[in-house]
């Protein structure tokens, strides 16, 4: 696997704790996206970005200064996996919208973008992150479904890790 790096944006510490979960199963490093810097950028091939979702599906706060870092970066050739955590039943018209935003920011920045995963099995009525009928990265309820988080990472982590 080359150089990995797992990336979040959480402000009630629950994307932070799905953030640790995968960088652990993965055996790599995860970090606040408030320490992302260009260095970090550049010293990593692949990137797992995590932010979870607030307001009307906005970004998670500490992304949009992470979000700039990104788009100034050189992610030409870099493969990036996305995560999500939303709340599927209280906005469940802009369920996981923050990791759309993520991916609207930096979709045209010539990275791999690995991860997409099917809608079956989620209940929700819109989505900015989904694209061409599937999700761009991982979607997460953790409060409503938490029962389903680890089984759903680890069919993730087996879906990217090839990829890596």
């Amino acid at each position: 696997m080359n150089a990995t790096i797992v990336i979040y944006g959480s402000s009630t510490g629950t994307c932070e704790a799905i953030a640790e979960k995968i960088a652990s199963k993965l055996g790599c490093e995860s970090m606040n996206v408030q320490d992302l810097s260009a260095d970090i950028v550049s010293s990593h091939q692949n990137l797992i970005l995590g932010t979870s979702t607030w307001g009307a599906g906005e970004l998670q706060d500490d992304w949009y200064d992470g979000l700039k870092v990104l788009q100034d970066a050189d992610l030409n050739g870099k493969t990036i996996a996305l995560f999500g955590c939303g709340d599927c039943s209280s906005y469940s018209d802009t369920f996981v919208g923050g990791m759309g935003e993520l991916f609207n920011g930096i979709k045209n920045s010539g990275a791999n973008f690995i991860g997409n995963v099917e809608t079956d099995g989620y209940t929700f009525d819109d989505s900015e992150a989904v694209v061409d009928g599937k999700f761009i990265g991982l979607p997460l309820d953790d409060i409503n479904e938490d029962d389903k988080t680890d089984e759903r990472i680890d069919a993730w982590i087996a879906q990217i890790t090839p990829s890596l």
